[in-house]
Parts: structure tokens; sequence; C-alpha cells
């Protein structure tokens, strides 16, 4: 049996203290197997590290996150650094640790041929193989479609873009829904980006109108519509359809619900042909996707490695459509694909070309602050500033959340105003299971619509799918967020914690592992089924079979169904992680904090907690500062793509 080194001794030690995934240093013992020699220090580390962070959303390591310590990205005291340093010869620089790693057979340091090494060195910055090539792909990809530059004609666009959004008027400010729709039409390649309420599938819809009426044969066009999860692809498809219906006095002799009557909304997952027995979808660049356009909404939550996959199936002469808010939690998986997109859509960054092909499409004079030197994929983005939801007390808190001011948002929570907001700074865990059940003052939206019905049951013997809707748009109105998933404050405390009450009050029964009522949600993808990891469903009865209970999916007018047996990857859903519900909205939100902030909870999650919420949002949380400390905290994680994409143009 090969010897530990201390290093590796220490690393061990750090996992049984739960400072490491088990996994970390397993994958360094295995890096250093894949050569003879004793491996050193540095790389023994850096390997355990690398795999780490890819646990926590990185998709690299930056070498100049070592000095003086890591702490900013492994939460790391400065003494376990400093015990790790006295454990092994470490190198103190960025260059250094470059130096060391660079001599490494296991390491392949760019821009040297490619012998399939498991670790790339690119500049300063260490990845796992898998997503160098991920990150790359992506780069070179969105850059290449972005400088795809058409030649649209600016005479026929503008009269378009009048018809479907007015003419120019005397405004300061350009309307940004035009001006997407513009870039959108002068490449393959372009980002809509805003908050919630700005009204991004409003201007995909009229984009894909443009699009139709721009196109030389617009029955030939063929487009698709994709999200992360089922549930925002729903969504995407009822907001679209919603938004089209209503354009039918602008398109003229367009046949446009006919040209988009049939046209599909799916999962990424769905679309790419994801299959169960390996990672390679069934759609890639050999066999690439049958589509001209294709808009992907939500696409905060796409990871690197979905995004990946995405480009390499779609066609070179496609148009890709990007649709999210870069303010949103990033995907649970590594990377921040959005975010490091978007690093200019405040500022606009845009060259002198692109801001005089603005003016010429949509007749509005871009402001000068706009103009910048940023690079294709900036020429590409527009980000949309105002918002026609969130103009209230929720707008508020969301801006000051988002904008990192602890004592604004702290005064907007505390105004209650109109009872649209409340905060319960010294909650506990009973008071989250009364808010669950009964509401709130000024905010009456719980649980306890959707339990009426369940014990009321159906009104009749024809009317089970009704009730059903009912039911499902029921459960809906209301949802507990969790920014953990462990714990008495997590996911699964919280979820024990109502079935107990249910249970103990005689509302549900519930006992083992199904029953009826319980919510659930999918974990797993099951093409097979046709369920997706996030999707949310209610166990029922199953009215053609005494005894047996189906789970009940809502799939905007039809409602279909599993047998509960059939669905072994679900848990409990009565309350969800933040991550879990990004896509959808409820009639009131509730987020609880947990007593003590760990690093992963900052203002990104509480911003994404607050704008699920449409009329009501209450925060618990059982001590106050954990608020504070998340909203001032900014999620920042290591990542090439933002630099990659950012050359000027």
């Amino acid at each position: 049996m090969t010897q530990l080194s201390d290093i590796q001794n220490e690393l061990h030690a750090l996992a049984e203290q739960g400072l490491l995934r088990r996994l970390s240093p397993a994958f360094s013992a295995f890096i250093a197997s894949l050569d003879t020699a004793p491996a050193p220090d540095a790389l023994l580390l850096c390997s355990a590290l690398v795999c780490e962070l890819e646990g926590r959303g990185h998709s690299c390591l930056d070498l100049n996150d070592l000095h003086p310590h890591p702490g900013r990205l492994l939460s790391w005291e400065a003494d376990t650094w400093r015990a790790l340093q006295a454990r092994g010869e470490l190198p103190h620089d960025a260059r250094a640790w470059r130096q060391a790693l660079s001599g490494c057979r296991q390491v392949r340091v760019t821009p040297a041929p490619d012998q399939q090494q498991p670790l790339v060195l690119d500049g300063d910055r260490l990845y796992l193989r898998r997503y160098w090539c991920d990150e790359t792909l992506v780069a070179e990809s969105v850059t290449s479609r972005a400088r795809a530059a058409g030649s649209p004609d600016t005479a026929a666009l503008r009269d378009w873009l009048d018809r479907l959004f007015g003419a120019a008027a005397g405004s300061d400010e350009p309307d940004w829904q035009k001006a997407a729709c513009a870039l959108a039409l002068r490449s393959h390649f372009s980002i809509i980006t805003g908050g919630p309420g700005t009204g991004k599938t409003y201007t995909a819809a009229r984009l894909l109108a443009l699009l139709y009426a721009l196109a030389p044969d617009a029955r030939e066009l063929r487009v698709a519509l994709a999200a992360p999860t089922g549930k925002a692809a729903t969504r995407l498809k009822q907001s679209i359809d919603g938004a089209l219906a209503d354009l039918a006095g602008k398109v003229g002799e367009l046949p446009l619900a006919e040209l988009t009557a049939g046209m599909p909304a799916t999962t990424l997952h769905s679309l790419l042909g994801a299959r169960p027995d390996t990672r390679r979808p069934r759609h890639h660049r050999g066999n690439p996707l049958d589509i001209d356009v294709l808009i992907v909404d939500e696409a905060s939550m796409v990871h690197l490695e979905m995004m990946a996959a995405l480009l390499d199936a779609l066609p070179a002469p496609a148009r890709l459509i990007l649709l999210g808010d870069k303010d949103q939690l990033a995907s649970v998986e590594a990377g921040a694909v959005l975010g490091d997109l978007c690093r200019d859509a405040e500022e606009g960054a845009w060259s002198d070309e692109t801001m005089a092909y603005l003016h010429a499409a949509t007749g509005h004079a871009i402001p000068g602050r706009y103009r910048g030197n940023g690079g294709p994929v900036a020429q590409q983005t527009v980000m949309l500033r105002v918002s026609r939801r969130f103009g209230g007390p929720i707008g508020a808190l969301a801006r000051a959340v988002n904008d990192g001011e602890v004592e604004a948002a702290q005064a907007v929570l505390r105004a209650r105003e109109r009872g649209v907001l409340a905060w319960n700074e010294h909650a506990r865990q009973s008071e989250v299971l009364d808010l669950a059940l009964h509401g709130r003052e000024g905010a009456p939206a719980s649980l306890a619509r959707y339990l009426a019905l369940l014990r009321a049951g159906p009104p009749h013997e024809g009317g089970h799918e009704q009730w059903v809707r009912e039911v499902l748009a029921a459960f809906d109105e209301f949802r507990i967020l969790c920014a953990v998933r462990a714990g008495d404050w997590g996911v699964a405390g919280i979820n024990a914690a109502i079935e107990a009450r249910l249970t103990e009050t005689g509302v549900l029964a519930c006992r083992g592992e199904w029953y009826p009522g319980r919510p659930v949600m999918v974990t797993r993808n099951d093409p097979g089924l046709g369920v997706y990891n996030g999707d949310v469903g209610i166990t029922l009865p199953d009215p053609g079979r005494r005894g047996s209970l189906r789970v009940y999916f809502g799939a905007g007018d039809t409602v279909r169904s599993v047998l509960a047996t059939r669905l072994p990857q679900v848990e409990t859903a009565f309350a969800m992680t933040v991550h879990k519900v990004q896509g959808s909205e409820f009639l009131h939100a509730a987020l609880v904090l947990p007593p003590v902030a760990p690093q992963l909870i900052a203002r990104e999650l509480i911003y994404t907690g607050i704008t699920r919420a449409r009329e009501y949002f209450t925060l618990l949380s059982p001590e106050p500062a954990v608020a504070a400390e998340a909203i001032a905290r900014r999620t920042t994680r290591a990542s090439g793509l933002e630099a990659r994409v950012g050359g000027e143009s």
C-alpha cells in the first residue's frame, strides 16, 4: 500500500472535518497515480481544490486566489491554510504555482499540444479538462455567432419595429425592447436580460413576429422554445402565446397565429435528447438540431456543460436568443454563463457602429453613456430596464438587495407597506408552520385553499380533471423557499415539520412515503415518463384504480399523471430551495433563512427569492444579522469565460 504524503493526510483530515468533499482528496490521489514519479505537493493540493471548487459551482481554480489563502472561495479560516502550508512545500504566488504545475505530466499547459491530460492550465487558471473544453467551446461559439453580422434592410426593419412597438417618441431613454429586437436581427446570437416584469418574453414575442415578417419564406422558418425546467418551459410558451395573441391587429396580413400554432416549448434536456446511459445527448455537432431559431428562457439557470452541449448541437446558421435575469442565482452546477456573458449589460459598452445601427433601425438616438469598447457579445446584449410588475414595495426591496444596500432593504421590509412585505426577524419554526397553513395579516395566500380542496375531493364523478387543475393551481399560490437543504431551517426540516403538523391536526394522513396530497418535486430527468428535474406535482387518488395513487402535473391547459410507484426520484415539496423555484412565481413567497449564514447565502439568493413573489413576500429569519450578512455578500464564481468573450470588438 502506497504511503500517503503529509499533504494527502492533511486533505483527508479536512474531509473528515467536513471542509472538503471526500471526492476531492480521492481525485487528488487519482491524479497522483497517473505518473510513476512522486507528485509534487502543489499538484496534490491543486487537484483536490479544483475538484472541490467544481462542486461549489466554480469552473476553474484561479491560482491568484491561493495567496494569501483561498478563504474567499472555500470559506476556510486562515489557520486551515497555514496548516496545509506547514505540511507541504507550497509556492507563495501565482507565478510560482504556475511554474510548479507546468512540469507535471498530468497537466496540459496551453497552448501546448493536447495529450488528453485530465487537468488544463490556461494562463493562471487550472481546469478539470471537461470544463476547459466546455468553456472554450462556449466562448468560441458565442463570439463567432455574435460576429456573424447580417445586413438587415434597416428601412424594412424600422417599419416593422414601429408597427410592433410604436414610432420613436421624444424620450431621453431608448425603447430597450425595440433595441433588443433590432440587435437580434443583426447576428446569430443575442442576449435579452432584465429583472422580473421588464418584458423579456413580451419582447421575444415581438421578435418572433419580426423574424416571420422578414423571413424569405415565413412558413419554412423553424422555431423552438426551451427552458431549463418543465415549469419554466410551460410558462415561456404561455407568455409567448399570450403576447402573440395581442399582436393580431399589428401584423396585418402576416398569419402569425397559423405560423406559431405548433411551435414547441420543451426542456433543454428534452430538446437535446438527453439519454440516461451517457452524458452525450442525441443531438450534437454530428447530428444537429433541425431548427432556425431557438429562444431559451431562464438562461441564468443554464450551467456551463449544458450551454456547451446546446451550442454544439445548434446549426451554424441558426439564431440563438437567450432570455434571463443576470442578477439571479447562477446554476446549481458549475459555471455562471449568463452572468459572465452579460458583464457589460448595465453600461451597454456599444461601439459607434452598434450605436449607429440602433439609431437607424429604431429611430432612437442612443445616449452617449452607453458607448464603449465591449466585445462582440456585448454588441449583441440588451438590458431591459423598466419593470412593469415590480414598481411597489417588492420592486423597491429587490433593487435594494441587488445593489447590496443593507439598511435600505431592512427599512423597506420593516415598513410593511400595505401588507405586501413582512419580516419576522426572530422567527421560530412553529411560526413558519403557522404562516404556511394560515397565511398572515395582509397576505392570506397560504396552503389553506389547497388543503380545503383536498378535503372536499372531486365535486362529482365527471369533475376529477377540473378538481385536479384547481388543486395544482391552489398549491402554486404559496411556497416556502429555503436557503439551505439540511437542518431544521432547511428543506428537509421544514418539510418534515409541516408533515408532522398536518398529521397531528388530522388535515392529512402523512404516513409512509406516499399519501394523498403529498406535493413532490422530481429530482432526476426521466424522458420515458415525460418528467424532468424540477417538475412539481401533487399526489392524488387514481379515479380508475381504487387504492392507487398518481402524481399529477400541470402543463398549461393540460394535466398529465404518472403512477406514484414509478417515481422513485422525488422529494416532498411543501418547501423547496430557492435554486429549485427559479422560473416559477407564486402569489405569496416566504423565504426562510437559517440561524447562521454560510458563504453560499448571498444577495443573489435573497434577490431570487424576493422576485418569485407576485403580490406578497415574507422573510423569516431566526437571526436578523443573517439577512444583513447575505445582502452585503456577492457571489463570485471562478471562471475564464468573461475574459474570453470580453475582448474589444
